[in-house]
């Protein structure tokens, strides 16, 4: 084979010389190293031979299939390899100077380094190919010094970007972008599901290194390369070293930071497309001033501040996308006649104002998002004279009435979408006659009535989103049949009954969905309709009253699916033998249901697993190979029992882990407070866990948060703890720890939460506080629970209390909630809950907010006097120093605490008077004073005269209202008005409140957990 190869090599190379030979003979005038003359065109010479080899080496380096048996059906062994399909060569020299195999279904295990032996390539197209997953060559690609254009889009390549691109000073375009689709049903809870058509990609570290020498480029697509090391640089890398550029495309590239401003020095710029990444920043005032703009795309980024008017003004541009920078405002100005928009939106911002008629003089508009809620009034009906429009996007809680009449003149509309809005009535019957609509969104808005028949004359639908309304009736499920094309579902949270309807195996015409969202839609079988539906990979049946056992078939349908959520409904059985499902589920929701045995684990490895709220018993051994991804692991409050499994240390990524509320016992696995595979959340509080602490936590500990409250764990606190520099949140209350407390925790500067509760602590509290190297301080405490113990001696003195900041000043740079991102999971954050025990009962909070603060001290062996700092403290809404032997009257200090809810001071020494002061706490809803020697008369302000005798009892030398016994003076007691300078209901009032439950004193603070994943509530 490699002789006759051989032979076919040399007779090609005889063939050339002659033909060269033959051409310069024929040619009248011609001399050495030239074929022209005067008279005659160039005669194009034929491919050398070391151009024709190494094209056959790289043909070889793909895969034999039916594209590249179609593609390379020119390349043959003999033949003018400048005459192949893809292949072009420079007049005069017989070398490659462009190779386009472009979209061609190849494949390959990775780029062959005899493409740089063409190194007089000038255009380089391998785009659409599948290189599955290999690096590019470290090395070659510097060899195409001549290389203008370089097309390397959605190839399947990861790894870095090699510097020898970076070395290509004639590029004029280059492209290592990957392409990707955007399924956004973010109206529904959900975020943009962003796919890719690879799992590969390329990352650069340094983009100041790849774009050096790159001073003529002209076009730079990087689209879902990983640029997240670049920091805020890669803005004015760009504007230095690449002055003539014109296109710039960064999608999801990871980027951070604000846009520079030095952008604004390149005056060429005509598209920027920076979607889908995380920049921050006011929107730059600079963009209306780039004199050849024509497309400006930054949806789903964090920009902030007013949009400048004269954007809209731009005599160029062509599209406006702002959608999902939801901290933007600004207000639609007059549209002036003959601009060239094409696509505007401004969806998912805070704009406001309304909508000016002017818009009709868009004559040019295709796309038009308003999906902002602030705008208010009327839909101008000039709207209905863009007849060229093909999408449509409307909110505003400010737009009442019902659907726009002139909404059936857009005739041309593929996407119709009103959603959060204050749109009512009955969906019309003309937009059954919209028969190019392939999306249709109508939800959180106030529609009514039955969904009309005429839906389903929308046959070339592909997304129907009609949750969050007053939607009436039964529906089947069957009434999709005509919608051939249907890939989203959504019917949530209406006043609807969803039925199968009828489903044979004649329903041949039913749609392959991929979103079905049921939610709350009062289902009571498991439908049928899923089994021919083998397409979904988002599917949500929660909040029903499905009961029984999931059927078999159910597991056997899909061997992928990105979303399942079956919770709160009434199932008893998976329904499947084995613990292992033979179906791999990156996202499930099997909670608040009655499953009993064992927990089942999805094959292949998921993100999010969570079992709360159900009767398993036990978890399948050696499955820490399902857990590899797993990000979060919940299954609180079920019968697991034994010794927690050490499959939970092994091998995993998991950062929060919630076992709380079973009866494991044993000892804390020490593997799992070794924690080398990065577990930021560990919640295994009411347990029967027994034994001492593990004391081996490791140098750079991610411990955001540890719960090992309500157990029995005894010993003393691991010292350990001192590696977790990033622990916000601690809490062992209720166990049988004996320690001193622990003035070394007062290195962990982000503590936030500290319960020590329900132990056996003991001696003096913050005596560290005269040492130098140690003042034992906690200033970014906001609850604060040492009650129940066996402290004693003084309190700390004033300053440890003035060194409560968090206590006095909220730090506006922090977030309401307590809450933390979990990268790689598709989840952006979780949330702490919180429960107080107010008036014997446990109340639970949804969310810690960091407005709410506490101080719990009570029932321990305190002898000191109430330190007056504690009044400093103005963000304090529970104090509880009850149960000591505190002495000393009640500071007037206290009075300054407006925020206030809950004081206790109950069962001490404390004498004196009540100060009047304490008449001034507006918000004050339970105050215990008694069983004290407080004496004198009880202040009588309006405020206090809503407390009961029991706030008062056990004070031998008290009187006056409400206790029975009288003063017996001359002089009327003086009474104490109090003109609030605000409305006597605050914010965390209102918040609480809001969530469903009351405020109040609280004896005690527990934290609970609780990780909502931003599925739809």
């Amino acid at each position: 084979m490699a002789s006759h190869w051989l032979r076919e090599a040399v007779l090609h190379l005889l063939q050339t010389i002659l033909l060269t030979a033959l051409v310069f003979l024929l040619s009248p005038s011609s001399s050495a190293g030239e074929f022209t003359t005067s008279n005659h065109t160039a005669v194009p010479v034929a491919c050398l031979p070391d151009q024709a080899s190494a094209l056959l080496r790289l043909k070889g380096s793909f895969t034999t299939s039916s594209s590249s048996i179609s593609a390379f059906r020119s390349w043959k062994v003999g033949t003018d390899c400048c005459r192949w399909v893809g292949v072009q060569c420079g007049d005069s020299n017989g070398r490659v100077t462009s190779l386009d195999l472009g979209e061609r279904g190849l494949e390959s295990g990775g780029l062959d380094p005899a493409l740089f032996r063409l190194s007089s390539l000038k255009h380089l197209n391998l785009a659409y190919n599948d290189f599955n997953g290999s690096q590019l060559p470290s090395s070659g690609f510097e060899r195409l010094v001549r290389l203008t254009h370089l097309n390397l889009s959605t190839c399947s390549f990861c790894g870095p970007v090699p510097r020898g691109i970076g070395s290509l000073t004639n590029l004029v375009t280059l492209d290592l972008s990957t392409s990707y689709e955007v399924v956004d049903l973010l109206w529904d809870g959900y975020y943009p599901s962003l796919h890719s058509s690879t799992d590969y990609v390329l990352d650069e570290q340094n983009l100041e290194n790849l774009i050096h020498n790159l001073s003529s480029l002209r076009e730079l697509h990087l689209g879902v390369v990983d640029l997240s090391n670049n920091g805020v640089q890669w803005c004015s890398a760009l504007a230095t070293r690449c002055p003539e550029l014109q296109v710039l495309s960064l999608p999801y590239c990871r980027l951070s930071g604000p846009i520079c401003s030095s952008l604004s020095s390149l005056h060429s710029l005509s598209v920027i497309n920076l979607e889908y990444n995380s920049l921050s920043g006011p929107f730059p005032d600079f963009f209306p001033t780039l004199p050849n703009l024509t497309v400006l795309q930054l949806r789903y980024n964090e920009l902030q501040g007013w949009i400048p008017p004269a954007i809209f003004q731009h005599r160029k541009l062509v599209t406006l996308d702002l959608y999902a920078n939801f901290e933007i405002s600004g207000q639609l100005t007059n549209f002036s006649v003959g601009s060239r928009l094409e696509n505007l939106n401004v969806g998912m911002t805070t704009f406001s104002g309304i909508v000016p008629p002017s818009l009709s003089n868009l004559t040019s508009l295709k796309k038009l998002g308003l999906g902002a809620r602030g705008f208010s009034g009327g839909l101008p009906s000039s709207i209905g004279n863009l007849k060229s429009l093909s999408a449509l996007e409307i909110s505003g809680m400010g737009l009442v009435g019902q659907i726009p009449s002139w909404v059936a003149n857009l005739t041309s509309l593929t996407i119709l979408r009103f959603y959060d809005c204050g749109l009512s009535g009955v969906i019309p019957s003309f937009i059954g006659d919209l028969r190019y609509l392939r999306e249709l969104v109508l939800s959180s808005c106030m529609f009514s009535g039955e969904i009309p028949s005429h839906i389903s004359n929308l046959t070339q639908l592909q997304i129907l989103l009609l949750y969050s309304n007053n939607f009436v009736g039964n529906i089947e499920l069957s009434f999709v049949a005509n919608m051939a094309n249907l890939i989203a579902l959504d019917l949530s949270r209406n006043n609807l009954v969803v039925t199968d309807g009828e489903y044979n195996s004649s329903l041949t015409s039913l749609p392959k969905i991929k979103v079905l969202a049921l939610q709350n839609c009062s289902m009571s079988k498991f439908p049928n309709f899923l089994r021919g539906q083998d397409d979904i990979y988002w599917l949500d049946l929660s909040k029903n009253e499905i009961e029984g056992a999931i059927p078999h078939w159910f597991w056997e349908t899909w061997n992928d699916i990105m979303f399942m959520d079956l919770s709160t409904n009434r199932f008893t059985s998976v329904g499947y033998t084995s613990p292992l499902l033979p179906i791999h589920i990156d996202k499930l929701f099997l909670d608040n249901n009655m499953f009993e045995g064992y927990i089942p684990i999805p094959k292949g490895s998921a993100t999010v697993l969570e079992y709360s709220n159900n009767m398993f018993s036990s978890v399948p051994s050696e499955f820490s190979s399902h857990l590899i991804d797993v990000v979060l692991f919940k299954a609180s409050n079920n019968n697991l029992y034994g010794e927690i499994p050490l499959s939970f240390c092994g091998g995993t990524s998991i950062q929060i882990l919630d076992l709380s509320y079973n009866n494991f016992s044993g000892s804390i696995p020490s593997c799992l407070m070794e924690n080398v595979n990065g577990l930021e959340s560990l919640s295994l509080k009411e347990n029967k866990l027994s034994g001492e602490f593990p004391d081996n936590i490791k140098e750079g500990c991610p411990f955001v948060a540890l719960d090992f409250s309500g157990n029995w764990i005894e010993g003393k606190l691991p010292r350990s703890l001192l590696a977790c520099n990033n622990l916000e949140v601690l809490d062992v209350g209720n166990n049988q720890i004996r320690d001193s407390f622990p003035c070394w925790m007062s290195t962990l500067h982000e503590l936030e939460v500290l319960v020590l509760k329900s132990n056996k602590f003991y001696g003096q509290f913050a005596q560290s506080l005269a040492e130098e190297k140690s003042k034992c301080t906690f200033p970014r405490a906001i609850i604060l629970d040492l009650s129940s113990n066996n402290l004693s001696g003084p309190l700390p003195q004033n300053q440890w209390f003035q060194e409560l900041k968090s206590m006095a000043f909220r730090d506006p740079n922090t977030s309401l909630v307590m809450q933390h991102e979990l990268p790689n999971s598709g989840i952006y954050a979780y949330e702490y809950t919180a429960a107080v025990t107010y008036k014997g009962r446990d109340t639970n909070f949804a969310k810690i907010l960091r407005t709410l603060v506490f101080i719990d001290l009570s029932d321990n062996a305190f002898d000191s006097s109430i330190p007056q700092a504690i009044g400093q403290l103005g963000l304090l809404h529970g104090l509880n120093i009850s149960h000591n032997f505190l002495t000393g009257p009640i500071p007037s200090q206290l009075g300054q605490l407006r925020q206030l809810e809950a004081l206790d001071l109950s069962f001490n020494k404390l004498s004196g008077e009540i100060p009047q002061e304490l008449t001034s706490l507006d918000f004050l809803t339970t105050l215990n004073l008694s069983n004290n020697k407080l004496v004198g008369s009880i202040p009588m302000s309006p405020h206090f005269q809503t407390f009961l005798n029991s706030s008062f009892v056990g004070n031998d030398g008290l009187c006056g209202s409400p206790l029975s016994k009288g003063c017996i003076n001359t002089t009327t007691p003086k009474v104490w008005s109090h003109h609030s300078r605000k409305k006597s209901t605050d914010l965390m009032t209102f918040l609480f409140v809001g969530l469903g439950f009351g405020v109040g004193f609280a004896t005690a603070i527990v934290v609970a957990w609780g990780i909502p994943i931003r599925k739809r509530s």
